[in-house]
């Protein structure tokens, strides 16, 4: 595969780029900062160009983190680690991810969102027959932590769809628990 060659830019180009850039979607100061890193022919255009558009009111973590994670819970119903994840993945501070979400997340049902997963994400199996090994059990507990659900919330709810809730009685987390 031929490697492409990036032309760097000037600081007007970078100003236009990140521009166009946050046309398309919003960004976080550290991604948008990673992109124009990357394009910048001065390195110290990239810290001006963000300030710029911090000044301007194009660049906003705080309204980044909490579009985000409102839009993860409307759209995609994930557990509150889960979009925590990946906001810090989005490269918003830590402390304002987890902020952001607790905020966003504190009037959520926990419990009824796990459910709504589960009923969306096994839609077409059959009602007695889901989760009726431990390896089945296993294999949703893990989904759901991928998911962003606490442990406590996914045991409740996995218990009411279990084709044999006795099953969950000794259930262990697996060992490679996705929750942080």
């Amino acid at each position: 595969m031929k490697e492409r060659k990036i032309r760097l830019l000037n600081h007007e180009e970078l100003w236009n780029y990140s521009l166009k850039t946050l046309g398309g979607r919003a960004h976080s100061i550290g991604e948008l900062r990673q992109k124009l890193l990357r394009r910048a022919a001065e390195g110290n255009d990239v810290t001006e160009v963000i300030d710029r558009l911090k000044e301007s009111g194009y660049l906003n973590d705080s309204r980044y983190a909490e579009g985000f994670a409102n839009a993860r819970l409307a759209n995609d119903q994930l557990g509150s680690a889960r979009v925590v994840r990946d906001l810090r993945q989005r490269r918003v501070a830590p402390g304002l991810a987890e902020e952001t979400v607790r905020e966003v997340y504190r009037e959520v049902d926990e419990e009824k969102l796990v459910e709504e997963f589960v009923r969306r994400k096994y839609r077409l199996a059959s009602r007695e027959g889901l989760f009726s090994e431990q390896k089945d059990l296993a294999s949703a507990y893990r989904r759901l932590a991928r998911a962003g659900f606490r442990t406590g919330a996914i045991l409740k709810v996995l218990k009411r769809f279990a084709a044999n809730p006795d099953l969950l009685d000794g259930f262990e987390p697996p060992a490679d628990d996705c929750e942080e």
